[in-house]
């Protein structure tokens, strides 16, 4: 019976586009950071017509169908893990690229496997944003990735990626394969014209205006993360009132297109602050969310040893992206992978990532001058981008504030401090994998969190039990200040268990009434809340699509 599918599926993409040999698939069924497993092939298909046939011709051999963007997810959301009671089936959308700005791009349609990088220059010649800059975009991540996980980014001003406009595909309670187009677009009654004229941008613009009273954005939000005083967090990925259809669906659908808002680009002047009282980025936070005319444009953390971390072992990808661009990154980790695969063959392990970090460690230091001037002397660091018209009131009360707290300061960065600020801040998310791959001999693993923290929690520097520090190498506290969401990274001395470690780090997060994860979805780390195992039962009555998230039943019908 596979044999059967994959035949058909050759005939469908080609042969070249199906892949069933381990090194072949090792790209696509390992996650970044986390969780790995078998597959019976990857498929990755051409056209929105090659993909719906592929679903098609999947549903009826009863397997089970991951779908797969860029694969740049941090808790194994969209790669296989463990065992399953189906064979499994990849759906790679990477060649399915296209993005069709529309209404004078103030929104755009963007097909499965456009990435935030070609949006962000897709909008430019409109002097316009996709929901979320450089982050994600720095390492190739989907934009319809971010919209299916919930994905917070950097952006104060513009909450999780969410949409209420989108075409999908679903399984129904009958086992039948449905396209729902919820679009707001006109392209026809049958798939094959819908899904022909989207990709062919055969329709007219006055069409787009039909979105039936939806949303192509997150409305609410700039109003919800100024409440500095609720005693719930900002977002976080079960949040009953964004999961909508695709948005927050994490592949429980197949997802064919996505229509966004995007946003005005605004002038921006970048501060660096230094503290070494967490309780003056509190104030200042809170000043910025309460008493400024205009919300921040992003407030980004970095905690000291987050930031050594991320200066020596982050420094690579930092220069990497300086010389070539964000566009280029994920063919250098595809092939860093292949390379790594073939080294692995030979019982070489490592062998790419400690050649990366001996001739970086030859180089200059990557970051300005005052930015580590500022290391040595502070332990809390926040870099804070402020409207142009906003610079001189932001930076009167930085200066009327630490002239009487003399526990921190702040210099306003020239544009190339500026860019390197933020640079530095999305390499040091990467920092702990290469340190890791480069200690095996010490490090057994590393703990990642992302979480969300009551809006009006004060003690947001976290403080662990003797126990568990012992057993942790370093500790990089990163993240987005204004919303109060953190990423955390334990790097885990040899012999611990880190999935034990984690779990117990949840119930300390219980006890402070946190919300995890905040944005990189459940994948196969976390437990998905009921409101969240809701969303998935009621888009895949079946359990057809990416089973087992969330720690869900991966039996078929959920049983």
């Amino acid at each position: 019976m596979t044999a059967v599918l994959i035949d058909t599926l050759k005939s469908i993409v080609g042969k070249e586009y199906v892949l069933t040999q381990d090194g072949d698939m090792r790209w696509y069924n390992q996650g970044r950071r986390f969780g790995a497993g078998k597959a019976l092939c990857v498929v990755i298909p051409a056209t929105l017509l090659e993909q719906w046939q592929v679903l098609k011709a999947v549903v009826e051999a009863d397997c089970i169908i991951i779908m797969q963007a860029a694969n740049t997810g941090l808790t194994g959301g969209s790669t296989p893990y463990g065992d399953y009671d189906r064979p499994v089936v990849i759906l790679s959308t990477r060649r399915l690229t296209g993005i069709q700005p529309i209404l004078n791009g103030e929104q755009v349609v963007c097909l499965p496997g456009a990435t935030l990088d070609a949006l962000e220059k897709t909008l430019a010649p409109f002097n316009r944003e996709p929901h979320s800059v450089i982050g994600s975009s720095c390492i190739g991540a989907s934009v319809l990735g971010g919209v299916c996980n919930n994905s917070g980014g950097a952006l104060v001003r513009r909450g999780p990626a969410y949409t209420e406009l989108a075409l999908y595909a679903k399984v129904n309670e009958d086992g039948q394969l449905q396209l729902i187009n919820h679009l707001g677009i006109d392209l026809g009654e049958t798939p094959e014209e819908i899904l022909t004229r989207l990709q062919n941008n055969d329709y007219q613009v006055h069409e787009c205006c039909q979105n039936h009273g939806r949303t192509a954005s997150d409305k609410r939000y700039a109003h919800d993360v100024r409440q500095v005083d609720a005693d719930t967090p900002a977002r976080f990925n079960a949040d009953p009132s964004r999961l909508f259809e695709a948005s927050g669906s994490a592949g429980k659908v197949c997802v064919f297109a996505v229509r966004l808002d995007t946003f005005e680009k605004i002038p921006s002047r970048v501060f660096y602050i230094g503290s070494n009282d967490h309780n003056d980025l509190t104030e200042i936070r809170r000043y910025l969310l309460t008493e400024l005319p205009r919300l921040p444009i992003a407030g980004e953390y970095i905690h000291r040893t987050a930031y050594d971390i991320g200066a020596k072992y982050g420094k690579d990808t930092f220069l990497f992206i300086e010389k070539f661009g964000t566009a280029k990154v994920p063919h250098a980790f595809a092939l860093k992978d292949k390379v790594d695969g073939l080294c692995e063959k030979l019982h070489i392990k490592g062998l790419t990532d400690h050649t990366l970090q001996a001739i970086t460690s030859l180089m200059p230091s990557h970051l300005p001058k005052r930015m580590n001037e500022f290391r040595d002397l502070y332990e809390h660091h926040l870099i804070l981008r402020i409207e142009h018209q906003d610079v001189e009131t932001v930076g009167q009360f930085l200066t009327e504030y630490f002239a009487k707290h003399t526990t921190g300061n702040y210099f306003l960065c020239d544009d190339e401090e500026g860019r390197k600020a933020f640079l530095h801040r999305f390499a040091v998310a990467g920092a702990a994998i290469r340190y890791r791959d480069t200690h095996r001999n010490e490090v057994e693993d590393i703990v990642a969190l992302d979480i969300a923290l009551r809006r009006n929690d004060r003690d947001w520097v976290e403080t662990l039990p003797e126990e568990m520090e012992k057993n942790i190498i370093h500790k990089l506290y990163y993240g987005h200040f204004m919303c109060h969401v953190f990423h955390q990274d334990y790097i885990v001395k040899k012999g611990i268990d880190p999935l034990a470690m984690e779990h117990e780090m949840w119930k300390l997060l219980d006890e402070r009434r946190a919300e995890y994860p905040a944005e990189h979805n459940v994948g196969h780390l976390y437990v998905a809340k009921p409101s969240l195992k809701q969303h998935y039962q009621a888009l895949d009555p079946t359990n057809q699509f990416n089973v087992g998230i969330g720690h869900t039943s991966k039996k078929k019908h959920w049983a």
